[in-house]
């Protein structure tokens, strides 16, 4: 099979898995598992600009509530340079304190509840100094169902942790293989990690990875991207058109696994209007956003 028409297969599958693998809430099956918003209009994502920036927010709805309208998490800012078919991914704690357009001064993960889509995007701008193009927002069951029906990953974990909730056996240190829910898990674990939400965050990335890896590796393999392409199909909901879609689609398929980069937005832990937050380290956000913006690259992480 030639480059073109394997990316032409995986072009679809390849945008909407890499993007969600990061979102991982708590929250229950419903028939729209993850929505796709435009926020600006891009200059044509294949023909420039040479960045695209994608947003991935885990909502945390429950049963009957709006997913647009609940509370964030999981916030991933991710840039797709389509000229050096490179990548990044700026992780955010969900507790960031920060400026939520029209709401002052709270969570950002509350900026979803807040604002939606682009009330989301707005407090991602207000902190790194990117406004992303697009913002993506998933549900956990559609997580846990995409794992399984590539096959699984394999991810690198740099510790051994465990929660007696959600993975009471734990994850062992070194290349572990995660299905469905053992990926949902290694994802929102944060508890017994030293890092916390910062951890965490990282661990999300780790799932990123993994599931660009897989993908790459497995493209070949007959019924692989059609299988994949009808879980994400059954549960997509978007405003783009088909052609845009495409384009995305096809940006983040070009993507090479080597030319990802990934961090973590610092910060400590403090206290605010009566609740535990985390306080970002604004100037390392700006200093990230500023570098990344021009290409898709992080520096000073």
């Amino acid at each position: 099979m030639t480059r073109l028409s394997r990316t032409l297969r995986a072009a679809t599958l390849a945008a909407v898995l890499t993007v969600s693998a990061l979102v991982v809430p708590d929250s229950a099956v419903e028939s729209t598992g993850i929505e796709l918003v435009r926020v600006k209009r891009a200059g044509g994502v294949s023909v420039g600009p040479d960045v695209v920036w994608i947003l991935a927010v885990g909502s945390d709805a429950r049963p009957g509530q709006d997913m647009l309208r609940a509370r964030g998490d999981a916030l991933q800012l991710i840039g797709i340079n389509t000229r050096t078919d490179s990548a990044t991914a700026i992780g955010v704690p969900r507790d960031s304190w920060v400026s939520i357009p029209g709401h002052g001064m709270n969570k950002i993960n509350a900026a979803l509840y807040f604002g939606g889509p682009r009330g989301m995007a707005g407090a991602m701008r207000n902190l790194v100094g990117i406004t992303p193009d697009y913002v993506m927002v998933s549900r956990f069951p559609f997580f846990e169902d995409m794992i399984d029906d590539i096959g699984g990953i394999t991810v690198a974990n740099p510790r051994r942790f465990t929660d007696p909730n959600l993975k009471k056996e734990g994850f062992a240190r070194g290349r572990i293989r995660l299905g469905g829910y053992d990926a949902m898990a290694f994802s929102r674990i944060r508890y017994n990690l030293p890092g916390g939400d910062f951890d965490r965050s990282a661990n999300q990335q780790r799932t990123l990875r993994g599931i660009h890896a897989r993908i790459r590796s497995q493209a070949d393999r007959p019924g692989f991207i059609e299988r994949g392409v009808m879980t994400v199909m059954k549960h997509l909901s978007t405003d783009l058109g088909p052609a845009e879609v495409y384009e995305l689609a096809q940006a983040v398929a070009q993507v090479e696994p080597g030319r990802i980069t990934t961090c973590v937005i610092r910060g400590r832990i403090g206290s605010a209007a009566g609740q535990s937050v985390v306080f970002p380290d604004v100037a390392q956000a700006r200093r990230l956003g500023d570098a990344a913006r021009r290409d898709a690259t992080l520096r000073g992480c």
